[in-house]
């Protein structure tokens, strides 16, 4: 069972990121204050709902939401800062976004740095634990879904639209039969093997 609030205060906002471990696309990251009587019967951690019931709760998380931002962070931003700094980059400019100032925030995993004078906490599974982070982390995975989907009708021979730009095996052998695209992540080991890959525009 989710718990709604970690804090005490009124106005806490929830963090989260997507597609860390990917090896294409941006991380996305998204920031959401609830209201005090928020609840939906099916939220939970992104990782663990199907697509269909994301795509449900994100027009229900913003309409019910008394905030929320989304940030993308593209692969050259990723491969400039490193995976971490770009996920931590991304929660911070979520939490820009959002119209109500928060008073506190409680942060997905165990990374963090102080985002103005608020005062945070980081969780480890927090989107499994507390009802922002999950709401934060269906908002980052849909919102980066749908951009995958979308790059995909430009490169289909690699499959985003299914894989999401995660290491699968389809992704890998798509990536040494026809190298790489301006969405990889040059930072990333994108084959085992990686010797040198041509990287088309």
């Amino acid at each position: 069972m989710l718990q709604l609030n970690f804090s005490g205060f009124s106005l806490e906002a929830g963090t989260d990121e997507a597609g860390r471990g990917c090896l294409s696309g941006p991380v996305v990251a998204a920031a959401v204050i609830l209201p005090d009587n928020f609840t939906h019967e099916f939220l939970n951690d992104s990782k663990q709902l199907s697509e269909k019931k994301r795509k449900e709760l994100r027009p229900y998380i913003e309409e019910h939401a008394l905030a929320y931002g989304v940030c993308f962070i593209d692969n050259e931003e990723v491969d400039s800062l490193n995976v971490l700094q770009a996920s931590i980059t991304g929660m911070h400019r979520s939490i820009d976004l959002l119209k109500t100032k928060p008073e506190f925030i409680i942060v997905d995993g165990n990374k963090f740095k102080p985002y103005n004078e608020i005062p945070h906490e980081t969780i480890v599974k927090g989107d499994a634990k507390y009802m922002s982070i999950a709401a934060a982390s269906v908002l980052a995975k849909t919102y980066r879904d749908d951009f995958m989907e979308k790059i995909h009708e430009e490169f289909p021979e690699y499959n985003w639209k299914k894989n999401k730009g995660y290491p699968t095996k389809e992704h890998r052998e798509a990536i040494r039969l026809h190298g790489a695209t301006k969405y990889h992540r040059k930072s990333f080991r994108l084959l085992p093997e990686q010797l040198s890959i041509k990287f088309k525009s």
